[in-house]
């Protein structure tokens, strides 16, 4: 026989894997109102109601974090720019004939290419506007 037939299994149920146990702890209180809830909508799922939050708090997206506001400003001049551009589209769109105001299409060029090195990360270096 080889040593590896005559090794005895000690049974019990396999070992997971050690990466998904679960050993960090959350206390949450709530108010007794808050508890028949959450264990209402566990059960409702056939849970507990531990297993019930944990797939909640996990699965649910938050909203997004609060912008800066140099963030909402620059926003803020992105927008007039975009409703700007939007009504000579409408209007080139009627036929009708299009002017546009000196720099606009240069601003709306620059804030475009600001913008796009901005959402890749990358410092515009100069202000274009």
């Amino acid at each position: 026989m080889s040593p590896d037939s005559t090794r005895r299994s000690h049974g019990g149920r396999p070992k997971g894997d050690p990466d998904a146990v679960r050993r960090a702890t959350i206390g949450v209180r709530v108010s007794a109102s808050e508890y028949v809830a959450l264990k209402s909508k566990a059960a409702h799922m056939h849970m507990t109601p531990a297993q019930w939050l944990r797939e909640a708090a996990l699965a649910r997206r938050l909203p997004s974090p609060p912008v800066a506001a140099i963030n909402r400003e620059q926003y803020a001049e992105l927008a007039r720019l975009a409703a700007n551009l939007n009504q000579l589209a409408h209007l080139a769109n009627e036929g009708k004939p299009v002017t546009v105001a000196s720099g606009l299409l240069e601003r709306v060029a620059a804030e475009t290419r600001r913008l796009r090195l901005a959402l890749l990360g990358i410092d515009g270096g100069s202000d274009d506007r």
